[in-house]
């Protein structure tokens, strides 16, 4: 550490560190330090670079470095194991891009090590801090629509020419690609469910990418439903919630990653924030029995708040907030989402 800030390096130097990663890190300039970026065609890459920031094509200048504390992996996923196992190897504590291993074996191994060194180690699941899903969390401690019965989440495109021109890879489907997000918010927030039915299709036929996905998560009598297509001319809600007294429908997805691909910015007036014509619609009956339908205030995403969670965990012994277990079951369910298609 230098400061009491911890330095990072990163591990690729693409629109994964630049768009969902760096922004957020430069808000946050009392607690860490970009020391080092490693591209192995550094000297290629688009991305403007970093006043006061090494950037090199020799890894060594990273794992080989007593003043790195942290190393971010934001690289393509078949590059993830190696790298991480890599930096915990070096004596780093390790931030890994989603999704976070191919297979739940590799996750454990790299969390054995990390716990044996004594290291930090998880994936970056920057969704848990996405507007919608902490409005719905409000929502739901609200108590306003009393036992929960239902959640359904949609993450859908229309993007047909992406399937169309693509053959079926396990590890860049659909379902990890994208399913990592919201099978982990459902994860992070209900915890292990007691049963769970998978339908992941490849709607052009076999051989073909995977396109579509539908999963069920049991939780005693509630249902938690996460689905995602690309097919979809008119995306379906983003949330919608159901109680025994209300319900509560967020159409609009978080706005970070729209403001994020317009390069403006965290710290910028207004990023990422709604406005009133995204707020989710909360419909209710009160205790006595009074119908009540309002609008519900976005609450202000943060994908740094990751960061904020690892300096907590790393500098002041607090708890990880993402936490081993919840990556190993979210690896299972990937691999068995999968498993029967070719």
């Amino acid at each position: 550490m230098t400061d009491n800030k911890l330095v990072l390096a990163y591990i690729g130097n693409g629109k994964s560190a630049n768009r969902y990663h760096i922004p957020y890190v430069l808000q946050r300039q009392d607690n860490f330090t970009v020391k080092t970026i490693f591209s192995p065609r550094i000297h290629h890459d688009v991305w403007t670079r970093l006043d006061g920031v090494y950037y090199t094509e020799n890894p060594e200048d990273v794992f080989g470095d007593p003043e790195i504390d942290l190393v971010v992996v934001s690289t393509q996923m078949s590059l993830h194991y190696e790298y991480t196992k890599r930096a915990l190897e070096s004596g780093k504590h390790c931030l890994c891009e989603k999704p976070f291993m191919e297979t739940k074996a590799q996750a454990q191994e790299l969390f054995d090590l990390a716990e044996k060194k004594g290291l930090y180690c998880s994936a970056y699941q920057n969704r848990r801090y996405d507007s919608d899903f902490l409005t719905v969390q409000k929502v739901i401690e609200s108590g306003k629509l009393g036992e929960l019965l239902e959640v359904e989440m949609h993450y859908d495109y229309y993007r047909p020419e992406v399937p169309e021109k693509a053959v079926f890879s396990p590890y860049s489907s659909y379902l990890y690609g994208h399913g990592c997000h919201t099978l982990d918010q459902v994860i992070s927030y209900f915890g292990k469910p007691s049963g769970i039915r998978y339908d992941v299709r490849q709607l052009l036929g076999q051989g073909r990418m995977n396109d579509y996905f539908d999963i069920d998560l049991y939780y005693k009598t509630m249902k938690v439903s996460v689905k995602s297509s690309y097919f979809r001319v008119k995306s379906r809600p983003r949330f919608v919630v159901y109680g025994k007294r209300g319900m509560f429908v967020k159409e609009t997805e978080d706005r970070q990653e729209e403001h994020l691909k317009l390069f403006y910015m965290p710290g910028q007036p207004g990023f990422g924030l709604d406005e009133p014509r995204h707020y989710g619609v909360l419909t209710y009956y009160d205790q006595d029995g009074g119908f009540h339908e309002e609008k519900v205030s976005s609450l202000a995403g943060d994908y740094g708040r990751v960061y904020d969670d690892i300096y907590e965990c790393i500098v002041n012994g607090k708890e990880p907030v993402i936490k081993s277990w919840q990556t190993l079951f979210q690896m299972e369910m990937l691999e068995e989402g999968i498993r029967n298609l070719r």
